[in-house]
């Protein structure tokens, strides 16, 4: 039952006093390859950040285990003190030593990732924390993790609590113990795989994020190359992955759009996504396209 929006662009609010654009930018791919260790040009990273800012994006998604903690840093050197962008990061996994993405779910242990997300980000309060579920792994129920959010957010350390990777059951039991901001799952125009989930979150009027937006290396189907895609995106003026990303945009008004790229050359390309304009008949093509691929195990965002 997902609504259509008039236009791609705009805004959505994250709470009652939080608004942001809904084209945003995903920070993961500044780390090196396989999301692992220092970017090969830092100065190119932090120029991208920057250029992020300039291009009117106000809403960056990180995480202390991209890099690990590398990408915190560079939002931090690039950014901060942050004036008028929010900073979404999530907890509850860590990397190994060979990189591997690995659940940490114990509350002591998500109260620890927050204060080191605070200290890499150089802020006295993180604007928005999303709870990454890492299945049965964490060993530890929402209850429990929750409440450790929400004891943080009493205190002051966290304004707004997200769920990331996530099913209806596990949102509807989080609604249960503590306010949900947003939501953040995979989603894109050939993996539709959470499409109640979106719904419902479209009924609850609660941002969705979806990552992965025009695909991933970490997954057998790229949504910009599917030939769908190619044809309307010659149709309309824009490239292939502008149309994936306009496609969401234009799916459901509670989309957010966290697009990632490590080049100033992508970042423009994505952030244009926002003014890519769709006929109901590209939005129908667009929609009859069957999902592709399956994700491998294993990965997180």
């Amino acid at each position: 039952m997902t609504t259509f929006a008039p236009r791609p662009g705009g805004t959505f609010p994250l709470s009652a006093q939080v608004t942001v654009n809904r084209v945003g930018f995903g920070a993961m791919q500044l780390a090196g390859p396989g999301v692992f260790g220092p970017p090969a040009d830092r100065d190119r990273a932090i120029g991208v950040l920057r250029r992020a800012v300039e291009l009117g994006i106000d809403h960056i998604d990180t995480s202390d285990f991209y890099g690990p903690w590398v990408v915190n840093e560079l939002i931090a050197e690039a950014l901060h003190p942050y004036r008028d962008v929010v900073v979404a990061t999530k907890i509850g996994a860590y990397r190994d030593h060979r990189g591997g993405w690995l659940p940490s779910g114990h509350p002591d242990s998500l109260r620890a990732q927050v204060h080191d997300n605070l200290r890499r980000l150089r802020v006295d309060s993180l604007d928005l924390v999303y709870l990454r579920h890492m299945g049965d792994g964490s060993g530890y129920g929402l209850a429990d993790q929750l409440g450790a959010l929400a004891e943080l957010r009493e205190q002051g350390l966290v304004r707004l609590i997200g769920l990331s990777n996530v099913e209806v059951e596990h949102l509807e039991q989080a609604r249960e113990i503590t306010p949900i901001s947003a939501v953040q799952n995979r989603y894109n125009v050939v993996d539709r795989g959470c499409a109640a989930l979106l719904d419902r979150t479209t009924e609850l009027e609660l941002a969705f994020v979806p990552f992965f937006p025009l695909g991933s290396g970490f997954t057998a189907s790229q949504a910009r190359d599917h030939a769908v895609l190619r044809a309307v995106a010659e149709r309309v003026g824009a490239t292939p992955a502008q149309v994936a990303l306009a496609w969401l945009l234009h799916h459901a008004a509670n989309v957010l759009l966290i697009p990632g790229t490590s080049t100033p050359e992508h970042l423009e390309e994505n952030t244009a996504a926002g003014r890519v304009e769709l006929s109901p008949e590209d939005i129908e093509e667009l929609g009859a396209i069957v999902a592709e691929g399956e994700s491998l195990e294993g990965e997180a965002h």
